[in-house]
């Protein structure tokens, strides 16, 4: 494993994806970057469902205009449940959205280690793959996350170093 600092510096939105296997065991690794994930009062209400058949995965395409995961070996998909989440007492906060997130986060950060890329996919229709798959019906679906080998031209985004300064982003208090 890289430091992190390294890790979480390098990871970049992939949009291109070769058409290439990835071992199970990769798989069920990212996975469990997503299971052991930090959640509020460790009450873990999300789902994490994947996608490997070209049918599963035609039917999830078709809802989202983002064509370029197609050729991902896996895209995987992260719901929040908020009547299983922690609910912060003093405003009501429920912490479901943050939690899968988190989730979310430490598999796309499994999968840049493992050296596969991947991309948070929050355009598309979330009623639509509800409608596709019931299983889904009762959760929040907040990412879909295509895993695949980047293709040899794939590159970061020119936008990928543009950050706001620190002094912008950080207060002390």
């Amino acid at each position: 494993m890289k430091d992190f600092l390294t890790l979480a510096k390098d990871r970049y939105s992939v949009r291109k994806f070769a058409t290439a296997d990835i071992p199970q065991e990769d798989i069920d690794k990212i996975i469990e970057a997503g299971l052991c994930a930090p959640t509020a009062v460790n009450f873990q209400p999300f789902k994490i469902w994947t996608f490997e058949s070209d049918g599963a995965k035609a039917k999830l395409l078709s809802c989202t205009k983002m064509k370029f995961i197609e050729p991902a070996k896996v895209i995987l998909v992260i719901g929040a449940k908020a009547d299983e989440a922690w609910v912060r007492p003093y405003d009501k906060k429920n912490f479901a959205e943050i939690d899968a997130a988190i989730v979310a986060t430490q598999m796309m950060l499994a999968i840049h280690d493992l050296g596969y890329g991947s991309t948070w996919i929050g355009h598309f229709d979330a009623d639509a793959v509800k409608a596709q798959f019931p299983a889904m019906k009762d959760y929040e679906l907040i990412a879909l996350l295509p895993v695949g080998v980047i293709a040899d031209d794939c590159k970061p985004s020119e936008r990928h170093s543009v950050s706001k300064s620190r002094k912008e982003l950080v207060a002390v208090l």
